[in-house]
């Protein structure tokens, strides 16, 4: 199982498995350039390509439009997810509403989180006595929310993943500077050996995402074994994560210059 509890052995060995992914995902011409964050109109008018299955890629964002790397891993858009995020955004909408449609999407968010978690082909016996040939999931992953908001995606990693250890951060802004600050941290005493899903629903400025990384990096994570699970991102706030750590996987449902900055508190009624 992708969230069984035992340490991952070759997390540092650097395997990769070559099975192919299905999530679309903004490609860049030069891997080595710095990122640059779209237009809100270029944005806008990509999304409704989507949608609408006339984008570059298959259905991904193309890298005129994004030109934020090949870790920018955007859920395919269909009007399932986006009536999903439009009654999520929805001023109107009911607290009971609300934290139903945000728990459906978190769950979208998760099940492709995990499916880029590492994984190596099998083989099974049926209970007719035939021979299946499968993937099975890479021992060793755990979950690492952001508090507040973060928290609300512990549940549909759970749901997943019945056994998963699950970590916190609580990062604050300071009063006077605005720069975040970690207040508090508790992680599985081997997180360095993980694979980490770090959740965080938001993504704004993305200034929490980067304080939150760097404590992780300070236990001994690799940024390349952490995948950041968010429901909405800016472009400001996707390039300043993966400028500051371009080996991070990073997966979202949407990049919208106005992100729904309401979620935590609507979702735990707190407005």
């Amino acid at each position: 199982m992708p969230c069984h509890n035992q340490s991952l052995n070759n997390v540092t060995t650097g395997q990769e498995h070559n099975l192919t992914k299905h999530v679309r995902f903004a490609a860049s011409s030069n891997s080595s350039s710095v990122p640059v964050a779209p237009s809100s109109e270029a944005v806008d008018d990509v999304n409704k390509q989507r949608l609408n299955g006339n984008c570059p890629n298959g259905g991904g964002l193309g890298p005129d439009v994004l030109n934020l790397g090949p870790q920018l891993k955007l859920l395919p858009l269909n009007s399932q997810i986006l009536e999903l995020q439009t009654i999520i955004r929805d001023k109107t909408t009911s607290r009971g509403d609300f934290v139903f449609c945000a728990d459906r999407l978190i769950r979208l968010v998760v099940e492709e989180g995990l499916n880029q978690l590492p994984y190596s082909e099998c083989t099974v016996t049926t209970p007719t006595g035939h021979m299946y040939e499968g993937v099975q999931f890479e021992r060793g992953n755990c979950g690492v929310s952001i508090m507040r908001s973060g928290e609300a995606m512990e549940q549909g990693l759970r749901d997943c993943c019945r056994s998963i250890r699950i970590g916190k951060i609580l990062i604050q802004s300071d009063e006077e500077t605005q720069e975040a600050k970690v207040y508090y941290a508790k992680f599985p005493p081997d997180i360095n050996r993980r694979k980490v899903l770090l959740m965080y629903p938001i993504l704004s400025t993305g200034n929490t995402v980067i304080e939150a990384v760097q404590v992780l990096i300070e236990h001994g994570l690799q940024p390349k074994h952490i995948i950041l699970l968010s429901l909405f991102s800016t472009p400001h706030g996707a390039k300043a994560i993966l400028q500051e750590f371009p080996e991070i996987t990073l997966l979202t449902t949407e990049l919208h210059p106005v992100a729904p900055t309401h979620f935590g508190q609507k979702y735990f009624g707190t407005e």
